[in-house]
């Protein structure tokens, strides 16, 4: 296995805690959140698209992407994130995205040093690491909304 499918394979495992939370989600839970906290089911399915999308864009050079950042930009919950299938093909699209600049990445690319005002100076294969890490804490989030709230 070449270092592209082995990080491919890899992130697509890790990738799997918000995949299959996106299973269990209705349109009424889109704007479940817990006491004293900010951030929806929908916000928070909108923001790891953004981000997977913004990780496509300028980690791993997919200058073809246009995406407009809104939860970022805001910073908190506004409120708008309650079409669901907007969601899911949001989210659809940002991983097929990300997939496939992945996929696309030569083996040697993995070790060169990218910069980002968010995080400095990484490897792309450090910033594999942050988008994956990224993703599950945002998972664990909603999962932990949806049991509780």
């Amino acid at each position: 296995m070449t270092t592209t499918e082995t990080l491919l394979t890899t992130w697509l495992e890790a990738r799997t805690r918000f995949a299959n939370l996106l299973l269990k989600i209705d349109e009424t839970s889109l704007s479940k959140k817990l006491i004293g906290t900010q951030n929806s089911v929908g916000f928070l399915i909108r923001h790891i698209a953004e981000v997977e999308m913004l990780f496509a864009k300028n980690v791993f050079g997919a200058t073809n992407i246009n995406i407009h950042a809104k939860t970022i930009i805001a910073q908190h919950d506004t409120g708008e994130w309650t079409n669901l299938s907007a969601l899911i093909q949001f989210q659809e699209e940002a991983f097929n995205q990300l997939k496939l600049v992945i996929e696309q990445q030569p083996n040697e690319a993995w070790e060169e040093s990218i910069t980002t005002k968010e995080f400095g100076t990484k490897t792309k294969a450090a910033a594999l690491g942050r988008i994956i890490s990224h993703t599950a804490y945002h998972a664990g989030q909603l999962a932990i909304i949806l049991k509780y709230a």
